[in-house]
Order: C-alpha cells, then sequence, then structure tokens
C-alpha cells in the first residue's frame, strides 16, 4: 500500500486518510517512522495496521512464517490506539504493529510452540512482555512460526510448516526464531519479539539481514515464555534498524517479580546511546573465532570489513583471548537439552495438550503421547537431557559442563578488561538451503558456534547486517558487550549503521 492516494476503499468510512504524499510504502516504515508520522496525525493506526495485514495476506504463501494472524483483534487495538493518540496519550509504540514468536504467550490465543503436543490450548495469560507491549498501546497482529519449543536453527523443526528466507526462498530463515526474522525482513510487521537460547534471535537475524538483540539475561522478564532451558532462554527483539531495536528493548526491559530470574536493575533509556562518534571504544576481537573448521570466506570478509568501518569511526581494535571457546558447544548441548528434560517434562497427556485416548494403561499414554506429539529433533535433545541428569551420569556431564561455562563466563570477564565490545561473525556460513543440513544434527549444532557463549554467559548479543554474499545472502555482524551494557552495543552498532546501507536493502518478494 503506497502512502500516495486518498480515500482508498480499503480504509474503513470515518478513518482518516493520508494527509501528506510520501515516497514510501506502510509496511516498509521502520518503528521511529511510523512513531513520527503516528505522533503529527499524518497517518493513522488502522491504516498501518491493513496496510501490514494486506502485505501478510500477500506474501504468507510464499514466506510461512505466521501460525496465527489475529486480524480483527489487531484492528481493534489499532482503532484504541488512533483513539490514545487522537487524545495526545500514546508513548513510541502506541499504534505500531508487531507479531510475536509463538513461544510467548499471548491471552485467549493459542501459543502452539510450533509444536503438535501443544494441541488447541489456549492461553489464559499473557507474558509480562506481552502486557507491557498492550500497555504502551503495541498493536499485536500474529504468532510466528519457530523450530519446534525453540530447538533448531533454521525452522525446519516446525510441527506445522517451514518459513523460507524472503531473501531466497529456497534457503532456510535461521533459527529458532525464524518466522520472526523471516518476517521483519519481508515487512509482514515493523517489528516483532524472538527468543534466544543459543543464538535462536541473531543468527536468524543475520540470515535475514535485519537488527536482533539477545538482551543481558535477567534483563527481560521471561515471565510467560514457553522454557526450553530455563538458565540461558531471553526474550528479544528482531526490527529493521538500530534505533528501532532501541525502542522496542526500552518498552520490554525492566524488573518483574513474577520472574525469579529478573534482575531488580534500573533500565537506562536505551535510545540515550543513539549517538555518532566512536573515539576511545575498544573493540575486541576474539582470537579464536578467526580459526574456526568451515568458515566461509565471504563471511570473514564482510566481518573484517565491518570491523576497518569501526575502525574509520575512530574504535581501536585490540584482539583478545577466549580459550574455552573450543568446549561452548559441547558445554550448550549438555545444559540445554538437560534443561528441555526437566522443563518438558510437564507435557504429558494428562493437564492439557494432545492425550493418546486409546491407551488404557498410563505409562503406555504418556509414551505414546510424547512420542506423536514431540517431533525428532525435540526427542532426541529430551533423550540426551534425560541421560545426562540420569544417575551415574550426571557428575561426568551435568556438572562438568557447568564447571566449564563458569570458565566460559571468566573469559568474557577478562576479555571486557581489555575492550568494550567483542566484535565477531553471526554464524560461519550465510543461510543454508532448506534441506541440506536437517538430517545432520552435528552441523546444524556448530551452526551456532559463535552465539552459544554469549547465552552461556548471560551478556547481551546483537546482530546487524554487514554485508552480502555473492548469491545476495545476507551476513550479519555479532557485538557481545559486559553484562548490562547493551548501552554499548546500540552506540556501537548505531554508528555502523550510519555508515552503511546494509540494512536498507530490500529483499525481492
Amino acid at each position: 500500500m503506497v502512502l500516495n492516494f486518498f480515500g482508498s476503499s480499503l480504509f474503513s468510512r470515518g478513518i482518516r486518510k493520508c494527509k501528506v504524499k510520501l515516497p514510501v510504502k506502510l509496511h516498509e516504515l521502520t518503528i521511529e517512522e511510523a512513531h513520527r508520522l503516528l505522533k503529527a496525525k499524518e497517518i493513522s493506526s488502522v491504516e498501518l495496521t491493513r496496510a501490514v495485514l494486506e502485505r501478510i495476506q500477500a506474501l504468507e504463501d510464499r514466506v510461512d512464517a505466521f501460525i496465527t494472524i489475529t486480524e480483527e483483534e489487531a484492528l481493534q487495538q489499532a482503532q484504541r490506539a488512533d483513539q490514545f493518540i487522537e487524545n495526545c496519550h500514546f508513548e513510541r509504540l502506541t499504534g505500531i504493529p508487531l507479531d510475536i514468536k509463538d513461544v510467548i504467550c499471548t491471552r485467549g490465543n493459542p501459543t502452539t510452540c510450533c509444536s503438535k503436543i501443544m494441541g488447541d490450548y489456549v492461553q489464559p495469560y499473557d507474558a509480562t512482555v506481552i502486557g507491557k507491549l498492550k500497555k504502551a498501546g503495541a498493536v499485536i497482529a500474529g504468532n510466528l512460526n519457530l523450530d519446534e519449543f525453540a530447538m533448531g536453527s533454521s525452522t525446519e523443526n516446525s510441527g506445522y510448516k517451514i518459513t523460507r528466507n524472503p531473501w531466497d526462498p529456497a534457503h532456510v530463515p535461521g533459527g529458532s526464531s525464524g518466522g520472526s526474522a523471516a518476517a521483519v525482513a519481508a515487512d509482514m510487521c515493523l517489528g516483532a519479539l524472538g527468543s534466544d537460547t543459543g543464538g535462536s534471535i541473531r543468527q536468524p537475524a543475520s540470515y535475514c539481514s535485519t537488527v536482533g538483540l539477545k538482551p543481558t539475561y535477567g534483563r527481560v522478564s521471561r515471565y510467560g515464555l514457553v522454557a526450553f532451558a530455563s538458565s540461558l532462554d531471553q526474550i528479544g527483539p528482531l526490527v529493521k534498524s538500530v534505533p528501532d531495536c532501541a525502542i522496542l528493548l526500552n518498552a520490554i526491559a525492566g524488573y518483574d517479580s513474577s520472574d525469579s530470574t529478573s534482575v531488580p536493575r534500573q533500565v537506562p533509556d536505551y535510545t540515550a546511546a543513539l549517538q555518532k562518534g566512536l573515539n576511545g571504544v575498544r573493540v575486541g576481537i576474539p582470537r579464536e573465532y578467526g580459526a574456526t573448521e568451515g568458515m566461509d570466506p565471504e563471511v570473514s570478509a564482510a566481518v573484517d570489513s565491518a570491523v576497518g568501518v569501526i575502525e574509520d569511526l575512530g574504535a581501536e581494535k585490540v584482539e583478545v583471548s577466549l580459550p574455552h571457546t573450543e568446549y561452548a558447544v559441547a558445554v550448550y548441548y549438555v545444559i540445554a537439552p538437560s534443561e528441555a528434560s526437566s522443563n518438558l517434562a510437564r507435557y504429558d497427556g494428562v493437564k492439557y495438550g494432545l492425550r493418546d485416548k486409546a491407551q488404557n494403561d498410563l505409562i503406555k499414554m504418556y509414551r505414546r503421547t510424547r512420542s506423536q506429539g514431540f517431533g525428532p529433533e525435540v526427542q532426541r535433545r529430551i533423550v540426551i537431557g534425560t541421560y545426562c541428569l540420569s544417575a551415574g551420569y550426571y557428575d561426568a556431564y551435568y556438572g562438568k559442563a557447568s564447571q566449564v561455562r563458569t570458565l566460559i563466563m571468566e573469559d568474557f570477564a577478562k576479555a571486557f578488561e581489555k575492550c568494550d565490545v567483542l566484535l565477531c561473525p553471526v554464524a560461519p556460513t550465510p543461510a543454508f538451503k532448506i534441506g541440506e543440513k536437517v538430517d545432520d544434527p552435528l552441523t546444524m549444532y556448530l551452526m551456532d558456534i559463535f552465539t552459544i557463549s554469549a547465552n552461556l554467559a548471560g551478556i547481551p548479543g546483537m546482530s546487524i547486517p554487514c554485508g552480502f554474499s555473492k548469491q545476495g545472502l545476507p551476513i550479519g555482524l555479532q557485538l557481545m558487550g559486559a553484562h548490562f551494557n547493551e548501552e554499548m552495543l546500540f552506540k556501537v552498532a548505531y554508528n555502523f549503521e550510519q555508515a552503511t546501507d546494509f540494512h536498507k536493502k530490500k529483499p525481492a518478494l
């Protein structure tokens, strides 16, 4: 929908029409741009929401990003937002259409976790982040596809559909927040929420050329996020620009007494960090990340070029060491499946969700329900985790992995004594083809080699667009900061974004 016409039949009678002509499409607006236009009353939230819903309708068959589209509810929310704006009661997200990864609870709607074991279960409550978005006046247009229970790196493990990369439908969008990244990249929303357990925001952001942030563990409430690995999971934004990322994080961050892992720490205004100039900023380059087996030369070149741009902007490059990096993948794939095994034990066919009603024996009902309800990847991780937690193996696997995790945390603490932010690739390759790695779990797991350490250490990590392969596939740059130092990530990312135009490029849909 182009913002250069008046009196369209698409808009309901009585809705304010566009007052100005702009050479942009409504669905292509960033959150920052849309807020400015809404505040000036040059567009309405209903107009904006209708444009996004029409975009979804036009592209969903090609992208397959959505599990649920709440059109009627979204338009009602947009109407309320317009009333708030009319009365000059609004925030930066008022009237802004957003979408939600379908592992975050939304009251009155199914939260499927893209697993058949959830059945037709409808959530009776909102996650804390959803409550905050609604309070801010945001419009929620639908729930997005993911790898089942957020276990995967390609969105091929969804129990319902495979999401496709908007830049090339033959390639994966990444995972597990693949639906969120694809929807943002395809302009099917102005922003989205995802969750990140081992790179599940940053890797799809890299594959789809969006901005994605995993905040510090405890910065954003996990209440209402269906748990995969409780000590690793974190909710975060996927958006079109760094300013949008700051705006969305401002809205969802903060202490929540309902979440025992939430940290009672004051939340700064992250938009205040969006200032030009990197003089005095020290950027660390991890020595161990440069020798990674299987690194695509195009990724290395794009990241090196990005580091050069950041140096030219005034930053100082220093080499740092993260000596226990080589153990990160092994540690993660002990801890995460172990916690998953415990968290997913509740899905037994008794309380809610899928149940095999053909069995009269309780144990057989458990077995059949879980075999039918969980997909292969989830079953694989439950088995691994159960084994690691079993008698005689706990100390050898989970206990030792937890000890090495502490060493990884100490590596980062020492690195941040020498630098303010770490720069490295998000993934060793651009997006791979659908079906290329799905039958090779080990190779798939190694796609997380650069991202999982941030989750193990609990530090913030961000992916920003930094280039494209010769095939036209996006490449992302990862920034990692010390605990609760998201401001430094925003500062460096914003300066890089202002100096380049990678974030402005759009897939040819």
